[in-house]
């Protein structure tokens, strides 16, 4: 049997090793369209992005690792069509065959018109090479600013002032990642680059003339997953590509992950999660129902960032409209916090609190609020 895997990203590459390690030894391709290799991409915000971890720690494995594990790894190669029904990727290198596929396709920024029409250089955050140009721009006396304060943005935010830039970051929000934590919480990332120096500027729109001062303009606006490959198929498509509990799409023969995959989570509906580990964790289910098993995939989403002093991990999903329940010190920067809708906690985190993560994913499997102490 033939597997065919589109995209050659963090959550294709696992796929990849997944089935290899598993036992299967049929035919397995693995396109991508950059000229790497799969890698992982925290740390083109995080370590790399820092100059504290040297790139070949991002790569899944070393190039040679695919030819000797006998995958197929095809890069600077798009996928450009499918026909589900003749199981057949078109590429920019010619047709593959497929019995099942698994399409890890990703996501791609969302471009900011505003920055491209204010004349000054812009940036994004995707690749290596886009993290290469951002660090290459850093450094003392030089003047960055960030549109859009989510987790890209103020990992980038916290890198180029660690660096010695001058930053602002612009928000339309009230708060920095208000959507995601909700007000309590944000306001501790609010504090936090103050207190680092970066000139925050919330509740704002943007025009290119507040651009026009700035070295760089990074956009950290978030990302749309690459959707046009399943439409072409005409998979059920909405936010991403249906999937069921199993990761299967409307076409049984095809699944879905990552960025892209809009999961029936059988304990939190259905979502669409872009981070790090649940393209890691998806992956290795795909992998083996691709192989022929037919598991679940209900593992909890999580996430986690590092900027300045401060780290934080963060499981489950909850919203800006959930009540939050504190335990510890918000102003010392270390405590928990757990996520509570209609009496159930569907999300927990912690900061610099790294004894806490069991407990926070037992806290949003069991929807059970721990008692403090």
């Amino acid at each position: 049997m033939s597997i065919v895997i589109v995209g050659a990203g963090l959550a294709g590459g696992t796929a990849a090793t997944e089935l290899r390690e598993q036992g299967y030894d049929g035919k397995v391709v693995l396109l991508g369209a950059e000229e790497h290799p799969p890698y992982e991409r925290p740390p083109l915000s995080k370590g790399y992005l820092l100059g504290n971890d040297a790139l070949d720690s991002a790569f899944v494995h070393p190039r040679e690792w695919y030819a000797e594990h006998d995958v197929d790894l095809r890069t600077g190669v798009e996928a450009t069509a499918l026909d589900t029904d003749g199981h057949v990727v078109s590429t920019t290198s010619g047709d593959v065959t497929y019995e099942r596929l698994l399409l890890a396709t990703g996501a791609e920024p969302r471009r900011l018109a505003v920055a491209e029409e204010s004349g000054v250089p812009v940036a994004y955050l995707r690749t290596i090479e886009d993290s290469d140009r951002l660090k290459a721009a850093f450094g003392e006396g030089r003047r960055i600013a960030v549109v859009g304060a989510g987790w890209i943005g103020l990992e980038v935010a916290a890198a180029a002032r660690e660096a010695g830039s001058d930053v602002t970051v612009f928000e339309t929000a009230e708060l920095p990642l208000l959507r995601v934590l909700g007000p309590t919480v944000a306001e501790v990332f609010a504090g936090l680059h103050r207190e680092h120096g970066v000139d925050l500027r919330l509740g704002a729109s943007v025009s290119p003339q507040d651009l026009a001062g700035a070295d760089l303009v990074v956009a950290g606006v978030g990302v749309s997953p690459r959707l046009d490959l399943a439409r072409s198929g005409g998979l059920a498509v909405d936010d991403g590509v249906l999937v069921d509990a199993t990761l299967r799409s409307s076409v049984p023969s095809v699944l879905a992950v990552g960025d892209i995959a809009s999961h029936a989570h059988p304990l939190l509906g259905r979502l669409r999660v872009e981070h790090w580990d649940t393209a890691i964790n998806q992956a290795k289910t795909a992998a083996h129902n691709l192989a022929g098993a037919d598991e679940v995939y209900d593992a909890m989403p999580y996430f986690f960032t590092d900027q300045y002093d401060l780290g934080m991990e963060y499981v489950g999903h909850g919203s800006a409209d959930d009540e939050v329940v504190v335990h510890g010190d918000l102003e010392s920067r270390t405590f928990r916090a757990f996520w509570v809708r209609e009496g159930r906690v569907v999300a927990a985190m912690h900061a610099n609190d790294w004894d806490a993560t069991d407990d926070l994913r037992a806290a949003v499997r069991s929807g059970e609020l721990p008692t403090e102490g």
